[in-house]
């Protein structure tokens, strides 16, 4: 009954420069963890470890060296087959690591499912019920974000998230008027996502832009960290205010507690790798119940790996928002799996198998 645990690093590529307010990316690195009970080597938990550069407070020069302490110290721990055990086990990593805590816990409940791939009793996983998402248009220049804004209408798409604040916002604005001269409100959802680029002074003047569009949210029009700011502007807006990156470090109940007490935002978004698993997850969501705040659950990048284990989390919760869980197709090398996208629709599809993560 002792677990062994190791990590194999692997590099995701993406197929196209995917742009944000904080730069351009092209390939991410992440570790895949690994999990086996020695008494029954033949079952595999697998989970997925992997700091998003600039956002995650595990994004650290030393990343590597502090995530194989951490495996190194529940090497030949008792593995009993239980919820109450992976939450154990899981406190055991420190909180400032939360993608390897998100990566362990995975892997642990993998495990724990008899590594399947089953991470969660739920209806995507076992009944190919599916999880509406929002398509998503990466930042770029004017031009080549009209033409992904038109691809994802013409794939199916009724809620999509723009990201802006990276091209003059005059021009960002004229690409969602372009989409809502063509469709309502009803017909269309239209979420913004800022990433923080906007400065406290002008973000009212943007939320009142916006507003002219009903835009159904933005998300982190101001930078993290400065509460009282954020405070006042949820208080004001016209347009409903998602508190993203403002959660990252966020670790106790207490804190999380306070935090959405003092700022009462309309919605906060839960990425389990950024805010430290499932069960931290969980915390947000019983404290957002408790102020009537408003939530949905998006990926941080993660590879199919990981992308499986947050929508199965979706699925188990019984999400009715389009929640933010299309970025499967974004690499080039990614692990094959059933994750299929259909619509505006994922899918898990148990006719495809997995691919091997280890090759």
């Amino acid at each position: 009954m002792a677990l062994k645990v190791e990590v194999v690093p692997h590099e995701l590529d993406f197929l196209f420069e995917a742009g944000t307010s904080r730069g351009v990316l092209k390939n991410r690195k992440v570790w895949y963890v690994k999990v086996l009970d020695e008494d029954k080597p033949e079952v595999i938990g697998w989970g997925e470890a992997g700091p998003l550069s600039g956002l995650s407070i595990d994004d650290v020069p030393d990343f590597e060296l502090r995530l194989q302490k951490a495996i190194d110290n529940l090497q030949g721990k008792p593995f009993l087959y239980g919820y109450s055990n992976v939450a154990k086990l899981v406190a055991e990593i420190p909180e400032k690591l939360p993608s390897v805590r998100f990566g362990m816990e995975t892997a642990l409940l993998d495990l724990l499912h008899g590594g399947q791939k089953k991470i969660f009793e739920n209806d995507f996983f076992a009944n190919g019920q599916p999880i509406q998402i929002n398509g998503l248009v990466w930042m770029g220049d004017k031009d080549l974000m009209m033409s992904r804004l038109e691809e994802k209408i013409e794939q199916g798409f009724r809620c999509i998230k723009v990201k802006i604040g990276a091209i003059d916002f005059e021009s960002e604005m004229k690409l969602l008027q372009a989409a809502r001269s063509r469709f309502s409100a009803k017909e269309l959802e239209l979420r913004v996502d800022a990433n923080g680029a906007f400065e406290p002074n002008e973000a009212i003047n943007v939320l009142e832009r916006l507003k002219e569009l009903e835009v159904h949210s933005i998300e982190q029009p101001i930078k993290a960290g400065e509460v009282l700011k954020m405070r006042s502007l949820c208080a004001t807006t016209p347009v409903p205010i998602a508190l993203d990156e403002e959660l990252i470090g966020y670790t106790t109940y207490a804190e999380k507690y306070w935090l959405i007490k003092v700022i009462q935002p309309q919605y906060i978004i839960l990425k389990p790798s950024l805010v430290g698993g499932f069960a931290a997850s969980k915390e947000w969501i019983e404290v957002a119940d408790e102020f009537g705040v408003g939530w949905w659950i998006t990926s941080a990048l993660e590879s199919n790996i990981g992308l499986n284990a947050i929508s199965q989390f979706a699925s188990s919760l019984n999400v009715t928002l389009p929640q933010g869980l299309g970025t499967g197709g974004l690499y080039q090398n990614n692990i094959a799996s059933p994750l299929t996208i259909s619509g505006d629709k994922l899918f898990y599809d148990n006719s495809q198998k997995w691919g091997q993560v280890i090759k």
